[in-house]
């Protein structure tokens, strides 16, 4: 899933391959992709990752109170169609909590824009609560990969006394003579003050724990933060 790819990247993979990159959302458990936009092609760094609904499924982002989500809210997916899946193997305490009446929770966060596109947020595990606000850690990454200073970058959660819980973000710097404070300032000029890191490591390259296909193990930072 191209949403789960520094963007930046995009263009070195399709520029290596020699190939457009389809810009498509899924999962094994729903079969057909519920949303899908257009080609990327060879070299090209997208500047929206948005997407359209498939013909051939329902769709609708529940938010976290049960609630329907409003255009520009986020919302878990939910998706009902004739390719979702049937079921986990054997695990009825898990399809009881991620199926109601045919919709199948899939535990990704989306929003819905104005024109009907449906952007990916995060995935819904991943929300960090502080204070009253909920922060998306994929959408700090993305403003920090977007910086030439920086190589790689991941945001988990902290435990805080006073907000619940923090963002912090594990950056792999570009160069030697990047600062803290340099990189709060690049976060500062994207995203509102509650979103931004409370705490920057700086970390090598290579360092960012991910398994086979590239998806961030955010609990193996977790763990470093004690």
């Amino acid at each position: 899933m191209p949403d789960l790819v520094p963007r930046q990247q995009i263009a070195e993979i399709t520029t290596l391959l020699d190939a457009p990159y389809l810009n498509s959302f899924g999962s094994t458990e729903v079969g057909f992709p519920p949303a899908t936009g257009r080609l990327i092609p060879v070299g090209t760094t997208p500047e929206s990752m948005s997407k359209r609904q498939s013909s051939f499924c329902e769709l609708r982002l529940i938010k976290l109170d049960g609630c329907e989500a409003d255009i520009g809210e986020p919302g878990v997916l939910e998706v009902r169609g004739p390719t979702l899946f049937s079921g986990y193997w054997q695990a009825e305490e898990t399809n009881a909590a991620d199926f109601n009446n045919g919709w199948f929770r899939t535990g990704d966060m989306l929003r819905r824009n104005a024109d009907g596109t449906l952007d990916f947020v995060d995935r819904a595990k991943y929300m960090i609560k502080t204070g009253s606000e909920n922060v998306y850690p994929a959408e700090i990454e993305q403003v920090l990969l977007s910086a030439a200073e920086i190589e790689d970058a991941a945001v988990v959660r902290q435990a805080d006394e006073k907000w619940g819980e923090i963002p912090i973000a594990f950056v792999v710097p570009a160069s030697d003579d990047l600062t803290a404070d340099q990189v709060l300032q690049l976060c500062k000029q994207k995203l509102a003050g509650f979103k931004c890191p409370k705490v920057i490591h700086f970390i090598e390259t290579g360092d960012v724990p991910r398994s086979a296909n590239g998806k961030i193990k955010r609990h193996e930072l977790e763990a470093r933060l004690g």
